[in-house]
């Protein structure tokens, strides 16, 4: 809420697009087919008794097309790198050799195209919830600013449309992104 009594649009705008990033980073870690150092982003490595991302415990690399290495820089992060990269649902199995973790890129059978589309679907709708969360709060801050006299019935009504149109929106930019997703996914 900003100070003059009135929503603030920008931050629940702002808080959106958060969730919409979220998911546009989440997809491009699923890599149809193709090795990508982008494709390890989302994970996390348990290191040093707190959550890690990949990156700030060794170095990814793309040797060739069909495979990811990661150098690790300590060489006891290595089993909590392959467990990681083993349980990001990506459908991906490392091997430590050393230091290194080679990470080959599985070919795209129809199974895993599958599993990569429903993978894609939970990203989705996780966002599409943490957008719907950002409508809750600026609808109950409406419903609070009405109880306290902040704002007229009218007033809720014109503040709550706009909520609910930069609901829709972002969802439907969800939805966009999933259907792109998808559209790739099945034609790599």
């Amino acid at each position: 809420m900003s100070e003059d009594g009135e929503l603030d649009i920008g931050d629940l705008d702002r808080r959106m697009d958060g969730a919409v990033d979220v998911l546009r980073k989440e997809l491009v870690g699923l890599r149809a087919g193709r090795a990508s150092a982008s494709l390890l982003e989302p994970v996390v490595v348990e290191a040093y008794g707190a959550d890690m991302p990949l990156n700030q415990v060794g170095t990814i690399s793309v040797p060739e097309s069909r495979m990811l290495s990661v150098q690790v820089w300590d060489k006891g992060l290595v089993k909590a790198v392959e467990k990681a990269i083993r349980n990001a649902s990506l459908g991906l199995n490392p091997a430590a050799d050393g230091t290194l973790v080679r990470v080959p890129i599985p070919e795209l059978s129809e199974e895993r195209r599958s599993e990569l589309v429903k993978v894609a679907h939970k990203y989705a709708e996780e966002a599409r919830i943490a957008v719907r969360n950002v409508r809750r709060t600026g609808m109950d801050e409406l419903k609070r600013m009405e109880k306290d006299g902040e704002l007229s019935q009218d007033d809720h009504k014109i503040w709550a449309d706009e909520v609910q149109g930069l609901t829709d929106s972002h969802i439907q930019s969800i939805n966009h992104l999933l259907e792109q997703k998808e559209q790739d996914i099945k034609t790599v």
